[in-house]
């Protein structure tokens, strides 16, 4: 200090490389950030309770037992899985979105839209639903037989779907549209000229997709795929039902069956590790792609297609939607009628949807109500120029989604508990009887699809803000009106579309929750998704028809919602 010539107190004010002015652009100001800050507490809370919880160790036999002879086998089948479900998907996604994009033919409109629909069938009624499908007794092994001349199913029998990679082509054609959708739109926003250009040098169709618009395509094909592939790591019916053994399945069985709760905490890391790498390897693929904002360009005008080759156009874009959706959702739609017209509904399975439709909408609530705190706080920090801290909290309450609702759940076993134990001394210092009030009721799982879906709602949330103008915010604050007033009075009704939106989403997806479902649900309470999965496990497919065709119903009203918007932007490119 001495050698400076100069005091203590005139060196610049940087600590470790961060000055204080940005220290102060991380704390929170104002009620609404901290609010923001302890919803981001509330969302990573679970993660780190779950390093928490795997550092106590395993029961050393089980988890020496796990570590040997489960974790290799379902490590192998869950890389294995996530490679070729991410080959199938990239390949249908890209080829069908190149397909509605690059051609026109008799049918493309419906094409264009039907394509989205595999996105309301889960993974798991998938299953559900070609294991009784294919099974040697079943409708399409029988009407094999009858064509070849066969009696019997120790004749002749199809190979069984039971195993990887029946699991892998099921999966595939489930998910493929993420990759649709995003790649479709990158290609529906493609200049024409580029396209053009290629074609005057000479290039083949062939030529102009592979050179020039699939490497423009790439981050689009990279963000679907890894949400794909997210989807993979959440899903543990289908790969229970097809008996591939997963690490997610793995998660489930160390806890459930053999309580061992730090060993499935350590398998539930090892998962969160491989969602940590797809995310970054879909930012390592994009990390070079750069875009020049001029003028609108002039979108692709697809090629006319003719006789033999726009009806095999037309097959080829039917196809994944006849095995990804039409199969499987009229088979169960046949199922459930057979059902109900003998037998009706039973009380439980009614009892089953009311508990499905009460918790999922409570989460509803409560994650509406949590993403416009996020997105309000963001939205305040803008108008202040403080936005760091509020975009740190604003990313922290959206990492729920990129975690499988099985690790999740497993994070949030611990601090339900705590919070019951703390909970319960307090009632028993004022002489009332201790109760499970998180862990006994349904709040675990509100708690739980909140988390989950935050993404969803602050998404939606901060993209319906966006487009408010500023000068609203600036003359509530002229007229005198606090923050709270001008949510509550200007921006809650201009948001009611993207929070009508959010709503849909979030209610949807927490009606199909299954992997949180399964561990964190109370006593004797089900929901569709668990009784689904209680009737496939014990080979009951008629009773399990009536609550997937329920599920796929309620999960086509997003996918109509992506249908219209995907509609009217394509005709806005085209105008």
């Amino acid at each position: 200090m001495a050698a400076t010539g100069m005091p203590a107190g005139a060196l610049h004010p940087v600590v470790h490389g961060v000055s204080r002015r940005g220290l102060r652009r991380l704390l929170p100001e104002g009620p609404w950030q901290w609010a923001a800050v302890a919803v981001a507490a509330l969302v990573l809370l679970p993660l780190a309770s779950l390093c928490w919880t795997a550092l106590q160790g395993g029961q050393e036999g089980l988890w020496s037992h796990v570590a040997r002879y489960v974790l290799p086998g379902a490590a192998r089948n869950t890389l294995a899985l996530l490679v070729g479900v991410g080959a199938l998907v990239v390949a249908i996604g890209t080829g069908a979105a190149w397909l509605v994009t690059a051609f026109d033919f008799p049918g493309r409109r419906t094409v264009a839209w039907a394509l989205l629909l595999p996105l309301a069938v889960p993974t798991y009624i998938v299953a559900f639903a070609y294991l009784d499908l294919l099974h040697p007794l079943g409708p399409v092994q029988g009407l094999v037989r009858d064509l070849l001349g066969y009696d019997s199913p120790r004749d002749f029998r199809l190979p069984d779907i039971r195993g990887l990679a029946g699991c892998i082509v099921l999966l595939g054609f489930v998910l493929y549209p993420y990759v649709y959708l995003t790649t479709r739109a990158m290609f529906m926003t493609q200049a024409a000229g580029l396209l053009d250009a290629a074609r005057t040098l000479g290039a083949t169709p062939a030529q102009v997709f592979r050179r020039v618009a699939l490497p423009l395509a790439r981050p689009a094909i990279a963000v679907g795929t890894a949400l794909a592939l997210m989807e993979v790591l959440n899903d543990i019916g289908a790969s229970e039902f097809l008996g591939v053994q997963t690490m997610t399945v793995a998660v489930y069985t160390t806890w459930v069956t053999r309580s061992d709760l730090p060993g499935a905490a350590q398998i539930a890391l090892a998962m969160l590790a491989i969602v940590v790498a797809l995310l970054a390897l879909e930012r390592h693929a994009r990390r070079r792609q750069r875009y020049a904002a001029g003028e609108r360009p002039r979108p692709m005008r697809p090629r006319r297609l003719r006789g033999g080759a726009a009806a095999l156009a037309l097959a080829l874009g039917l196809f994944p939607v006849l095995v990804g959706f039409l199969l499987p959702a009229g088979y169960l739609a046949w199922e459930a009628f057979e059902r109900v017209v003998q037998h009706g509904v039973s009380p439980q399975l009614l009892a089953s949807a009311g508990n499905t439709v009460g918790v999922a909408a409570a989460a509803t609530v409560v994650t509406l109500a949590a993403g416009l705190v996020l997105g309000w706080s963001m939205r305040l920090a803008q108008g202040r120029r403080r936005t760091a801290g509020a975009l740190l909290a604003l990313r922290g309450g959206s990492l729920g989604y990129a975690v499988p609702g099985t690790v999740l759940a497993i994070g949030l076993l611990l601090p339900l508990a705590w919070f019951d134990d703390a909970a319960n001394v307090v009632l028993a210092a004022a002489g009332m009887t201790p109760k499970m009030l998180l862990m006994g009721s349904a709040a675990a799982l509100v708690l739980a699809y909140a988390v989950r879906f935050m993404a969803i709602a602050a998404g939606g949330i901060e993209a319906g803000l966006a487009r408010i103008p500023p000068s609203l915010d600036q003359a509530a604050a002229s007229l005198g009106h606090a923050p709270g007033a001008t949510l509550r009075r200007i921006h809650l009704p201009l948001l009611r579309p993207a929070l009508a939106a959010a709503a849909l989403l979030v209610f949807v997806d927490a009606m199909k929750e299954l992997p949180a479902t399964l561990l964190l649900r109370p006593l004797n309470f089900e929901t569709l998704a668990t009784w689904l999965y209680a009737e496939a496990s014990r080979g009951t497919y008629e009773e399990g028809a009536v609550a997937a065709l329920l599920i796929v119903a309620v999960g086509l009203l997003p996918v109509v919602l992506l249908a219209r918007t995907g509609v009217r932007y394509g005709r806005e490119r085209m105008s």
